[in-house]
């Protein structure tokens, strides 16, 4: 009896010493993954707080013009999911030269893409910016941002794809010091640009350009020794560059269906009134902020289970996929708990108004509340997405999408119906995002995972 107890006593120290060695990789994978998520948004950030200091005009031309870059940039954040999947499937099967020409093969179509789509919003810039109700010198600042910025685009869709590879190798130390180093180079070229020459806006734009080039040239050339050195092939491979467009054809559409959402928040949002729309953009601007800590732990969860099916390691595969999906939910737990915090003290650092600060906390709580289901399903999500399932999460997200905006615009007719408080109209736009938006797809990816079907679709 004795020895059977201490038996199983050591089996469940082994168990638990794994799961939190498992964790601690996770962490290790995720902290720096956060700081490149989180670079391109960095950018604007600064790049807003030195061109405020010119003037209204300005800074309201570059809400404008940097609000279309950032839409485009997440919308092609495909190359870094579907290159990470790619890449660590192939080096878990044991296949590293063909997993890093697969790599190689997301910087090819991440070239191609960026070139496109630069050219075409040079040429749209104008009329795009005015259809966002850019005007007079509004409009102005919009189009020289965007035209100044525009052909750094190809640089910042290069470091998406090369920092794919780099997870999929599990070394992503690189891309936090990158993130670093080109935030940095940004704020000293922003100094002098805009506050030393005086190109104001323009400079900016330029500004960033230089910066998101100089991390795709710090990240391009250790990822292409590396190929090198494995004897793989650096030459584009026309089947490779179509299966990735392919994976990415399919997770855009996922991410198209998951923006039409975000969207209908913002219309919900003014339809609410002033007080409403102001409150709901910090908020909104929190929540993305913490939601890219929660994505860095699905990324790393990402990481570890694409390897895993790719060495055929299914129960390994569903034991990391429950660790993961634990890490999420105490992540948002932690994070969730800070957020109310901040909802509560931090509120008079953004606004004036006792009104809109009452709204802010209101916001800031129910989001912290929900916080922990969003941090299990961004772990899970994902997962699914390094397990090649991008049809189902194609298929899911579309569906979310389709019965998640009538639901909205249902709130907004009973909130005017019952003629609700401005704080009732903000409590129940984030129930509905946080116990909608993100609980149909945490039904959705919960189902999937509790089958093994996801785990042989990459085979």
């Amino acid at each position: 009896m004795t020895t059977s107890t201490s038996q199983n006593t050591h089996e469940t120290d082994t168990a638990n010493n794994a799961s939190c060695t498992t964790i601690s990789t996770i962490l290790t994978l995720a902290i720096p993954t956060f700081g490149q998520l989180i670079a391109e948004p960095a950018f604007v950030l600064i790049d807003t707080a030195i061109v405020g200091h010119i003037g209204g005009q300005a800074l309201a031309g570059l809400s404008v013009g940097s609000t279309i870059v950032l839409t485009v940039v997440g919308l092609c954040v495909f190359l870094a999911y579907s290159t990470t999947s790619q890449v660590g499937r192939l080096l878990g099967a044991g296949k590293r030269r063909e997993g890093l020409e697969a790599g190689v093969d997301g910087l090819w179509l991440a070239g191609i893409i960026g070139v496109v789509v630069s050219v075409a919003l040079f040429v749209i810039a104008r009329p795009l910016c005015m259809a966002m109700g850019a005007q007079g010198s509004v409009l102005h600042n919009a189009v020289d941002y965007v035209r100044a910025v525009v052909f750094g685009i190809p640089g910042m869709l290069l470091v998406y794809a090369a920092n794919g590879i780099f997870r999929g190798l599990q070394k992503v130390r690189i891309t936090l010091v990158a993130a670093t180093l080109g935030a940095i180079l940004n704020t000293l070229l922003d100094l002098l640009f805009i506050l030393g020459f005086g190109w104001g806006v323009f400079g900016s734009g330029v500004a960033t350009l230089i910066s998101q080039w100089f991390m795709a040239v710090l990240l391009i050339v250790p990822a292409m020794l590396w190929t090198r050195a494995e004897g793989a092939r650096l030459r584009p491979r026309l089947s490779g560059v179509l299966n990735s467009a392919g994976d990415g054809a399919v997770l855009f559409l996922r991410t198209l269906a998951l923006r039409a959402c975000l969207v209908a928040n913002v219309v919900l949002a003014t339809h609410m009134g002033v007080e409403v729309l102001a409150a709901y953009q910090v908020v909104n601007s929190s929540w993305n902020f913490v939601l890219n800590m929660l994505d860095a732990i699905g990324i790393a969860g990402q990481t570890l289970v694409a390897a895993q099916i790719g060495a055929r390691q299914e129960d390994e595969a569903m034991r990391l996929t429950r660790i993961a999906g634990r890490a999420g939910l105490c992540g948002g737990t932690v994070i969730g708990i800070g957020l109310m915090i901040a909802g509560w003290c931090a509120s008079p650092l953004f606004s004036q108004s006792i009104e809109i600060q009452h709204l802010l906390t209101v916001g800031m709580v129910v989001v912290g509340v929900t916080l922990p289901l969003a941090g299990w399903m961004w772990a899970v999500d994902g997962i699914l997405i390094g397990a090649g399932d991008y049809r189902y999460l194609a298929l899911t997200c579309t569906a979310t999408a389709a019965i998640y905006v009538p639901c909205l615009a249902a709130i907004g007719w009973i909130c005017d119906a019952m003629q609700a408080s401005s704080a009732l109209r903000m409590a129940l736009l984030w129930l509905a995002v946080n116990l909608l938006f993100v609980g149909l797809r945490a039904i959705f990816n919960g189902s999937r995972i509790g089958t093994s079907t996801w785990l042989h679709i990459a085979h």
